[in-house]
């Protein structure tokens, strides 16, 4: 299928979050659908700039966004629900970001966003992007080049809001 585009409808899967009552599955037509929802995507938790600059800036960011007609902001991962979790209470999260693992990268190959670090000893991973979605439908799409942080970060998100 190639990378997922601007226009296009996400993927409709499973996948997995924390709650109160242990790991949940959740359709990404419950996260998507009937609201605007910006979903950024980082190649791991707690490593470096997703710790220090990504996470972080869409919670400094996250009335902004919500002021601009955000229902949601999603992080997602190819880390499993625990470590999704674990990253949530370090980064002090609460509930203003919904934290979901997709712990096999089943999403993040549906979308045609893998990113093969297998060589440095990380497996597959997700790229690093951004998006926005109305009801499920792509608006606007951010991808990272390789090792940069600038388009998806969420200055430039609210920027194309």
């Amino acid at each position: 299928m190639g990378t997922i585009r601007a226009g296009d409808t996400l993927p409709s899967m499973k996948l997995v979050m924390a709650t109160a009552d242990g790991p949940k599955e959740i359709t990404t037509d419950e996260i998507f659908k009937g609201g605007k929802v910006v979903l950024f995507a980082v190649p791991g938790a707690f490593t470096p700039t997703c710790s220090t600059a990504h996470l972080p800036g869409f919670l400094q960011h996250i009335d902004a966004l919500k002021a601009k007609g955000v229902d949601r902001v999603v992080c997602i991962a190819v880390n499993d629900v625990f470590v999704m979790e674990a990253w949530r209470k370090q980064q002090g999260v609460g509930d203003a970001v919904m934290m979901v693992a997709d712990g096999s990268a089943a999403f993040t190959r549906a979308m045609g966003l893998e990113l093969d670090l297998v060589a440095r000893g990380l497996g597959v991973r997700s790229q690093r992007y951004a998006l926005i979605a109305e009801d499920g439908r792509i608006t606007h799409l951010a991808i990272e080049a390789p090792g940069g942080f600038e388009v998806s970060r969420a200055e430039s998100i609210l920027a194309a809001l």
